[in-house]
C-alpha cells in the first residue's frame, strides 16, 4: 500500500510540474483554435514568409509599429499576438543576464560551458558547433516551457586587442581568423538552420572596434575609436564578416562607441553598406542596450532625440535594445525626418526572423523542436560535453616533468589559493544558473587526499596573514597545487584591469608556498585575460603552470583530470576496484592501468609582460607599430612576451613533417577586366581579391603528425603565412588555418589542409583593399617552413 501511494505521489508531482510549466507558457500567435486569427494570411504557413510579413505589416497602426521597434515589443491582442522580449543571452550556455530568460520551476538551471576564451583555446571547430547545438536545445526547451525567448544576443566576437579589457574573457581571442572560425561555428550550432528555418536566432556583437569599457576615466559611452581603413578591414571586421557570410547569423549588434567620429548604430556605411550590402545579412541589426539613447544623451550626436531616432533607422538599425525608438520614432515621422516605409523595412527584418523561428506557426509543441522540454536540459551528455570542453581548453604553459601527477607518489595534495574551492568564479560572466559545480578542490579530492588552505580571503589578496597556514599545508603534502588568478571583481564588463600582475599579495603567496612545498608545486591560473607570471615561470621550484581560463561548471574536474593526466575520472571506481583486488607489486602507478591522454589547448592570446602596458594606452586602436608604439597582438608586436599566442605544451612529444606540399599556386585573373579595360590589377605585384577568380583550384597540403612519446595525445597544427618581403604595407605573419588531431602513442596521422589564395594568402593594404601579393609566400607550421610561389595567370591563356 505504501509503495502504491509513493508512486501515485510521484505521478501527481510530475503532473503538477508539467501543469505549472504549461501555465507559465504565454499564449502563442496564430493559434488555430482562435477563430479571429485563423484565417489571417500572416498565419498561413503555406505562404512565403515575405508575403506573410507584408500582410502583418499592413494590419499595424503606426503606434503599434513604433512599439515593435524595441526589445520589449508590445502585445497586439486584436491580432492574437503576445508581447515578446527579444533580449536573451547564450554566450556559453543559456544565461539569465537578459530579461527574456528566467530560471525556476521545471527549469532550475542550464548547462554552463567554459567561458568563450577557454573554449577558443581548444582550436576545435567541431567542439564549438557541438556546444552551440546543446545550448540551442536547452534554449528551445526553455522557450517551450515559457521561460525563455528564441533570440539570443550571442556570441561576442570582438578582437581581444588589449590585455586589460575586462570583457576579453567573452571573446575567442586576439586573432581575427580564430575569432571568425569560432563565430561561424558557434552560430551554426546555435541556429541549427534547416533551409530558412532557425532553431534559435544568434547575434554577433559588438560591431565594431569595441574593446574598451572603462579605462582611466574613458568609458565605452564616450569613446571615439579612431581606426584606420586597413585595421577596420584587416582586423576588426574579419570575425563579423565570417559570422554573417559563413555562419549566416540572423543578427548583428552595433556597439556603444563611435568609430572615426560617428556612432556605429548611426553609420549607414557600416550597417547598410557593409553588413547588409556587402555581406548580405539575412536578418536584423540591433543596438547594444540603450546605445541609441547614449548616442543622443551622452555623445550629443544630434540636436534632438527625433533626429537620433531617424538617423539610426535610416542607417539600417532595425531594433533598439531600450525604449528610445518607441518614444521618439513617431515624432520623427511626423516631423518629416523619417518615412513610415523606413520603419516598415526595419520591422520586415525583425518579423522575418520571428517567422523563420516559427513564432507565427501556431502551437509550439507541433513544431520541429516542440518535443524539447525539461528532460533535455542538464542531461548527462550535456554535462559530459561541458567537462570535455574544459579539458580541451586548459593550456599547459610550463612543465618541468612533474606533470602528470601520480596517484601512487602524490597521495596527499595541498590545495591552496583563493580560487581553489570556487564555484561561480569558474563560469565567468554572462552565465546562467549552472547544473552543478565541481570546484578544483573537489576535483582533486577524487584522486588524492587533500589539505586545503585558501591563503587569501579573496582574489584581491590584500593581506598575508593566512600565508603561514598555507606554507604549513605545503610542507605536509606530496605535491602542492596553487589555484590563483582573477575573477569578476578584477575583470568584467565596465571593469578594465589596471595591470597584468596577480592582484594584491598573490605573487608573494605563490613564491612562499613554492619555497615551503615538500613536493612539486603546480600553479593553476583562472582568468579571462593574460597575467604576467614571469616570476613563477622563472622559479625552478614551480614545476608546472596551467591556465584554465574560466572553465565552466565542471572546471574543477577538468583541472584535476589534466593534473593527473586522465580523460575519464569516472573510471576511478573501476580502477580502485582493480587496485584493491590486485597486488601492489602488479601496478607501480596508475599509468599502468590506462594510457595517459591530455587534450589541452593553445593560448588564443599573447601574454605580455607588465612593462608592455606602459607603452600602449587602451585608447590607441592601432594594430601596427609606429614611433615607439609597439603594436598589438602576435601579428604586429615583436617585443618580449611571457607566453606567445599559440603556446601550449603536451604530456607527449609530436613530430610533424610535410608529406605533400606543392610549391606553386596559380592565381587566375577574371577576364572580364579586359572587357572593362581595367588593367590596373595586372600592373602591380598584388592583385585585388575582387579581380581574381576565387573559385580557382586550391593548394593541397598534407602533413604527417607522429606521436613519438609513450602517451596518447592531441596535437594542434597552427598554420601561419608570411607574405613576400617586397610587400611593405603588410603584417609579418598571420594565422590562416588550424587542425586538431588525436594521435595515439607511436602512431602517425595524416592531416589535410587546403590553401586558397583569396582566403588565406591575401592581405589588406593601407587603403583597406584586400589584395593577393604575387611572389614567394612562406608557410610556418611549428618548426617547418614551406615556400609557395604565386603567379598571376589569365584563365585559358598559357604563360
Amino acid at each position: 500500500m505504501s509503495k502504491r501511494l509513493t508512486l501515485l505521489q510521484l505521478l501527481l508531482l510530475a503532473f503538477l510540474s508539467i501543469s505549472s510549466t504549461e501555465s507559465r507558457r504565454p499564449p502563442f500567435a496564430c493559434d488555430p483554435r482562435n477563430a479571429a486569427t485563423r484565417s489571417l494570411r500572416f498565419c498561413q504557413t503555406n505562404l512565403p514568409i515575405h508575403v506573410r510579413v507584408r500582410d502583418l505589416l499592413g494590419r499595424l497602426t503606426l503606434q503599434e509599429k513604433t512599439r515593435l521597434l524595441v526589445n520589449n515589443a508590445i502585445a497586439m491582442p486584436r491580432l492574437g499576438i503576445q508581447g515578446y522580449e527579444w533580449w536573451s543571452e547564450a554566450l556559453h550556455g543559456v544565461s539569465n543576464v537578459g530579461p527574456g530568460t528566467k530560471f525556476g520551476g521545471s527549469f532550475p538551471s542550464a548547462t554552463s560551458f567554459p567561458q568563450v576564451i577557454t573554449t577558443a583555446a581548444s582550436f576545435n571547430e567541431s567542439l564549438w558547433v557541438q556546444i552551440g547545438e546543446v545550448v540551442s536545445d536547452e534554449a528551445r526547451a526553455m522557450y517551450n516551457g515559457g521561460m525563455a525567448g528564441l533570440t539570443y544576443w550571442s556570441p561576442n566576437v570582438n578582437i581581444f586587442r588589449d590585455p586589460r579589457w575586462g570583457r576579453g574573457q567573452e571573446t575567442p581571442g586576439e586573432d581575427p581568423v580564430l575569432a571568425g572560425k569560432y563565430a561561424a561555428s558557434y552560430v551554426r550550432g546555435l541556429q541549427s538552420a534547416v533551409g530558412n528555418s532557425l532553431k534559435v536566432a544568434a547575434c554577433c556583437k559588438h560591431y565594431t572596434a569595441y574593446d574598451l569599457d572603462n579605462w582611466k576615466g574613458v568609458d565605452r559611452y564616450h569613446f571615439n575609436a579612431r581606426v584606420s581603413k586597413q585595421d577596420l578591414v584587416d582586423t576588426y571586421g574579419v570575425p563579423f564578416k565570417a559570422c554573417v557570410v559563413e555562419g549566416k547569423v540572423a543578427s548583428v549588434m552595433c556597439s556603444y562607441n563611435q568609430v572615426n567620429g560617428k556612432p556605429t548604430c548611426a553609420d549607414p556605411a557600416l550597417l547598410k553598406g557593409t553588413i547588409r550590402g556587402e555581406w548580405h545579412l539575412n536578418g536584423y541589426i540591433v543596438s547594444d542596450c540603450d546605445s541609441v539613447g547614449v548616442m543622443y544623451d551622452t555623445q550629443h550626436f544630434t540636436a534632438t532625440p527625433e533626429e537620433s531616432a531617424a538617423a539610426t533607422i535610416k542607417a539600417g538599425l532595425d531594433l533598439d535594445c531600450g525604449p528610445f525608438l518607441a518614444v521618439y520614432t513617431d515624432q520623427a515621422i511626423r516631423r518629416g525626418l523619417l518615412a513610415e516605409a523606413d520603419v516598415d523595412m526595419a520591422l520586415a527584418n525583425t518579423l522575418t526572423v520571428q517567422m523563420r523561428l516559427g513564432m507565427f506557426d501556431g502551437e509550439p509543441s507541433a513544431q520541429p523542436y516542440g518535443h524539447l522540454g525539461p528532460k533535455h536540459v542538464c542531461t548527462p551528455a550535456h554535462k559530459q560535453l561541458a567537462l570535455e570542453a574544459a579539458r580541451q581548453g586548459i593550456v599547459l604553459l610550463k612543465n618541468s616533468g612533474h606533470l602528470p601527477l601520480s596517484t601512487s607518489h602524490h597521495r596527499t595534495i595541498a590545495v591552496i589559493g583563493p580560487n581553489s574551492d570556487v564555484t561561480e568564479t569558474m563560469i565567468g560572466n554572462y552565465a546562467g544558473v549552472a547544473c552543478g559545480y565541481t570546484s578544483p578542490l573537489q576535483g582533486i579530492s577524487r584522486y588524492a587526499r587533500t589539505i586545503h588552505q585558501a591563503g587569501c580571503s579573496n582574489v584581491g589578496c590584500n593581506a598575508n596573514n593566512l600565508f603561514g597556514a598555507a606554507e604549513a599545508a605545503a610542507r605536509q603534502a606530496d605535491a602542492t597545487v596553487l589555484v590563483m588568478g582573477l575573477d569578476q571583481s578584477v575583470e568584467a564588463e565596465f571593469r578594465d584591469r589596471e595591470g597584468l600582475l596577480l592582484p594584491g599579495h598573490q605573487q608573494e603567496l605563490v613564491s612562499r608556498v613554492a619555497r615551503a612545498s615538500r613536493g612539486p608545486t603546480v600553479l593553476v591560473l583562472m582568468s579571462g585575460g593574460p597575467i604576467d607570471v614571469s616570476v613563477a615561470k622563472n622559479n625552478r621550484r614551480i614545476s608546472a603552470i596551467l591556465w584554465a581560463g574560466y572553465p565552466g561548471q565542471a572546471g574543477g574536474a577538468a583541472i584535476a583530470d589534466v593534473l593527473f593526466g586522465t580523460t575519464n575520472p569516472g573510471n576511478l571506481i573501476k580502477i580502485y576496484s582493480i587496485w584493491f583486488t590486485c597486488s601492489m607489486s602488479s601496478f607501480q602507478t596508475f599509468s599502468e592501468l590506462f594510457r595517459w591522454y591530455f587534450t589541452g589547448g593553445k593560448l588564443p592570446m599573447t601574454w605580455y609582460p607588465q612593462s608592455y602596458i606602459a607603452k600602449v594606452p587602451m585608447t590607441n586602436m592601432g594594430m601596427r607599430p609606429s614611433r615607439g608604439y609597439p603594436g598589438r597582438t602576435y601579428r604586429f608586436y615583436k617585443g618580449p612576451v611571457v607566453f606567445p599566442f599559440g603556446h601550449g605544451l603536451s604530456y607527449t612529444h609530436f613530430k610533424q613533417s610535410l608529406a605533400i606540399a606543392p610549391t606553386e599556386l596559380p592565381v587566375l585573373i577574371n577576364t572580364n577586366l579586359f572587357a572593362t579595360k581595367n588593367y590596373t590589377t595586372l600592373s602591380t605585384n598584388a592583385i585585388r581579391v575582387k579581380h581574381a577568380k576565387c573559385d580557382s583550384p586550391s593548394l593541397p597540403l598534407q602533413f604527417d603528425v607522429e606521436n613519438t612519446g609513450d602517451m596518447d595525445g592531441t596535437h594542434t597544427l597552427l598554420v601561419f603565412s608570411e607574405p613576400p618581403s617586397t610587400v611593405k604595407w603588410s603584417l609579418d605573419k598571420q594565422l590562416i588555418g588550424f587542425r586538431r588531431v588525436h594521435v595515439t602513442a607511436g602512431s602517425v596521422q595524416r592531416v589535410h589542409i587546403d590553401i586558397h589564395a583569396c582566403e588565406h594568402l591575401s592581405i589588406v593594404d593601407e587603403f583597406g583593399i584586400r589584395r593577393i601579393p604575387m611572389g614567394a609566400h612562406s608557410l610556418h607550421i611549428g618548426d617547418l617552413k614551406h615556400s609557395i610561389s604565386l603567379q598571376a595567370k589569365l584563365e585559358g591563356i598559357k604563360n
